[in-house]
């Protein structure tokens, strides 16, 4: 056997292949499917912001930018966080902009985490998670989330007490949760920030949805790392792409103590180096938009989930509502499926449509078999098109 004839992937990423967005959205192509699998919008985003990024190419802002970020993006951020959240951070050592949440989430556990280190993570969960902590030669402490009597996902406290040991080094929380559409409560975070502060663990949250909770949410959205001691532990990331409808722009950013941000900023440099130039003023505008942009956005993202679980329910869907997000839930078993990866492979071909299987977010796949995820942050005429053809499926009473 020669070098030719073994892969040559470390064996640490090997697990992870084509991802479940890419296979289904190739299936959509192939199949001319609506594609409800992978969570990108189908309109643009705020038109002063594009007018922005339009100025700022043409002015010249096409060369590298400063590596923590431009002043005026971090200091729309630093306003930004005041304004909605009450955080403090100083533009100049504790804001750094990335590539996006996915590369923040990547350096801040490069960053931090050594091999064999040990990150607790909420089930089931964005599929980027998994595969930082592999390159980071960390380990995933996996926590389940599971719908309850009333369709909302919550944890056991005690598995969370037990996922803590000796090398637990920081906990990894999505908040908005993708793909659930949960909100953790004040009384779960407290319990999150008790168990950090017990066994010195650092937290990186992950809330790029923090402008999608709606107005049947059991709580609103509270940033961890405005908790008692959070706040020094703390990595807190989010980005414009979901809030401003431009997922193809790549621009997050990650606050926290200067400390944490430098571990980022250290990693970034050899990952991107920097990015998105131009953007960056773009998305400064948009940060400083009026509050009835963000209610407007939340609100009319509020009726296409409305009208997404509508049609899921008239479908025989069994549907958990989210509280917030791009994304609903439904388990598939009163349709008589009993594998999400199969039904939602067989799905395009049964009605034209396509979503994506839950399971391949968990560790323990039977937490999710029967469940599957659609996306509704697409235009109301699309979904209309989607609940007409989702009705095929429907059973006979």
């Amino acid at each position: 056997m020669t070098t030719a004839d073994v892969d040559p992937l470390v064996q640490r990423m090997r697990p992870f292949g084509t991802t479940i967005f890419a296979e289904m959205s190739a299936l959509a192509v192939r199949t001319g499917a609506v594609n409800l699998g992978q969570g990108f919008p189908d309109t643009d985003g705020p038109p002063e912001m594009l007018a922005a990024a339009e100025a700022a190419l043409r002015a010249g802002q096409n060369q590298y930018p400063p590596g923590p970020g431009i002043p005026a993006l971090r200091t729309a951020v630093a306003a930004h966080q005041r304004r909605f959240w009450g955080l403090e951070y100083d533009p100049d050592g504790e804001i750094a902009v990335t590539a996006g949440a996915t590369e923040a989430v990547a350096a801040a556990i490069l960053g931090l985490c050594e091999p064999g280190d040990e990150v607790i993570c909420f089930e089931p969960y964005y599929d980027s998670y998994a595969a930082s902590i592999a390159l980071a030669g960390a380990a995933r402490r996996p926590v389940t989330l599971r719908p309850g009597a009333d369709g909302r996902y919550a944890f056991d406290p005690d598995a969370l007490r037990a996922a803590f040991g000796p090398r637990t080094r920081l906990v990894l929380l999505n908040s908005p949760h993708n793909p659930t559409g949960k909100v953790f409560t004040p009384d779960e975070l407290a319990l999150v920030a008790e168990l950090c502060r017990e066994n010195d663990a650092y937290a990186v949250t992950d809330e790029v949805y923090e402008h999608l909770v709606f107005t049947d949410a059991a709580s609103p959205h509270v940033p961890l790392a405005t908790l008692p001691g959070m706040r020094e532990r703390t990595l807190r990331i989010s980005s414009a792409g979901k809030t401003f409808s431009c997922t193809g722009w790549k621009v997050g950013w990650v606050s926290g103590p200067a400390a944490l941000v430098s571990a980022v900023l250290r990693v970034k440099q050899f990952l991107t180096f920097v990015n998105a130039a131009p953007l960056q003023p773009a998305v400064a505008v948009a940060l400083a938009l009026p509050d009835d942009y963000f209610t407007g956005f939340r609100d009319g993202m509020q009726a296409r989930r409305d009208q997404l679980v509508g049609g899921l329910t008239e479908a025989g869907f069994e549907v958990l509502a989210p509280e917030g997000t791009y994304f609903v839930t439904a388990d598939v078993g009163a349709l008589g499926g009993r594998d999400g990866v199969e039904f939602c492979r067989a799905l395009p071909e049964r009605c034209g449509v396509v979503a994506v299987p839950t399971q391949v977010f968990y560790d323990d796949p039977e937490a999710g078999r029967r469940l599957v995820r659609f996306a509704f942050c697409k235009r109301p005429e699309v979904l209309t098109e989607a609940v007409s053809r989702l009705r095929r499926l429907a059973v006979p009473r």
